[in-house]
């Protein structure tokens, strides 16, 4: 069942970490800057944040390539 626009929920770095087990926040910003993650939202405060569609999308593309 796919979400409604509205149920896209913005996620936090913590967030994010939580959901890839182990990451360190180095190694998520690390993959932003070579492309290996993607860009998301950059709040005025600089902080990161990024559609929950979005990272499960990402998340399924590597489900794939393994």
């Amino acid at each position: 069942m796919k979400k409604k626009k509205d149920d896209d929920e913005l996620m936090t770095v913590p967030e994010i970490l939580d959901k890839l087990g182990g990451v360190s926040v180095r190694t998520l910003y690390r993959w932003r800057e070579i492309g290996k993650f993607p860009r998301g939202l950059r709040l005025p405060n600089d902080e990161i944040r990024l559609h929950r569609s979005e990272f499960e999308a990402w998340l399924e593309t590597l489900r794939e390539a393994a």
